[in-house]
């Protein structure tokens, strides 16, 4: 079956609303990191974050092919992941501010919010640190039997670190369910991953008998209809899948590193954001497959943006967690 063919057999089994819904958590997602770093340049923020911007394609096109009770976990560029997953932005901004509202009562921050009522086992500060989280939790629900499905996903960076070559090699002996999704956004922090990374990509996946493939990562259509035929396969007793997804970042590595131009040029990066953006490319499939206008996605955007705002505001007027509390929660 060819790439197209796939689209449009995913694309006829979708239903507007369900389009609509994929593209407000997409622009949810990029609102949310651009208030994000505003928090950072008016110094509100402790610390610092990993913006999303320009990758909300994978995130979206990934957990709209999971349910609720799926899990998933993320990275230290985190906050694209939890979003698509259905978590409040109000109670993330909490946490990123430190305020004992936010999903791990502050003491987490950008790096480490955890969701588990909507199946988000946490981001990691680790590069690859949570293959292992995602591959055990898979390894329970085939234990228990219990359906669900894990992915786990991780930059192009972690594809040296070893703890995930030894989860995918127990994932295929044992056909857990488990989608490992590398989010090749082309920048191992400030290196091309053509300098880090050896070989064939997909590769390493094959090597241990998972089925592996590559998705355009700009294209949410084109990541849904991958990541649904994975995990519907994964859910069956297939066994795991390793899925590339090219995609970018607009900014930094983080939201300090400002000046990039010794490491990619701003010419690389005005392409990317004006002929790959998911956002757009998608309002633009959206109006010409008249299943909305211009209109109602501008007022849609308008929404979300003003939705954001107010849930900064919850979170800065939100109380800090009390002294007494410091002990409470730390199992480490």
């Amino acid at each position: 079956m060819t790439m197209a063919t796939e689209l449009s057999k995913a694309n006829a089994t979708l239903k507007t609303e369900q389009w609509m819904r994929m593209y407000r958590r997409m622009v949810m997602i990029r609102e949310f990191e651009e208030q994000v770093n505003e928090l950072y340049t008016r110094a509100l923020m402790p610390g610092l974050a990993h913006l999303y911007v320009g990758e909300e394609a994978v995130a979206v096109g990934i957990c709209e092919a999971l349910q609720p009770t799926d899990y998933i976990t993320s990275t230290h560029r985190g906050h694209g992941h939890c979003v698509a997953k259905g978590a409040s932005p109000d109670r993330m901004f909490a946490e990123l501010l430190g305020k004992e509202a936010g999903y791990c009562r502050g003491k987490g921050g950008s790096m480490h919010i955890a969701d588990p009522a909507t199946g988000n086992l946490g981001a990691n500060a680790i590069v690859g640190g949570s293959a292992g989280i995602a591959t055990g939790a898979a390894l329970s629900s085939k234990r228990l039997g219990t359906g669900r499905v894990a992915v786990c996903f991780f930059g192009e960076g972690a594809l040296g670190q070893g703890v995930l070559y030894e989860v995918m090699n127990l994932a295929a002996l044992w056909k857990l369910p488990v989608i490992y999704v590398c989010e090749n956004n082309l920048y191992t922090e400030y290196t091309h991953y053509s300098e880090t990374t050896a070989g064939d990509i997909l590769a390493r996946g094959t090597a241990f008998g998972v089925h592996a493939e590559s998705v355009d990562g700009q294209d949410v259509r084109a990541v849904y209809a991958a990541a649904q035929r994975l995990v519907d396969l994964a859910r069956k007793g297939e066994g795991p899948a390793f899925l590339v997804c090219a995609t970018y970042r607009y900014s930094g590595h983080h939201v300090g590193d400002i000046n990039r131009e010794y490491y990619r040029s701003k010419q690389e990066e005005q392409e990317w954001k004006t002929k790959r953006d998911p956002i757009k490319n998608f309002t633009a499939w959206l109006i010409d497959q008249k299943l909305s206008d211009a209109s109602t996605l501008g007022g849609m955007q308008s929404e979300v943006r003003a939705e954001m705002k107010a849930a900064v505001e919850f979170a800065i007027a939100a109380p800090y967690p009390t002294p007494e509390q410091a002990e409470e929660d730390v199992y480490a």
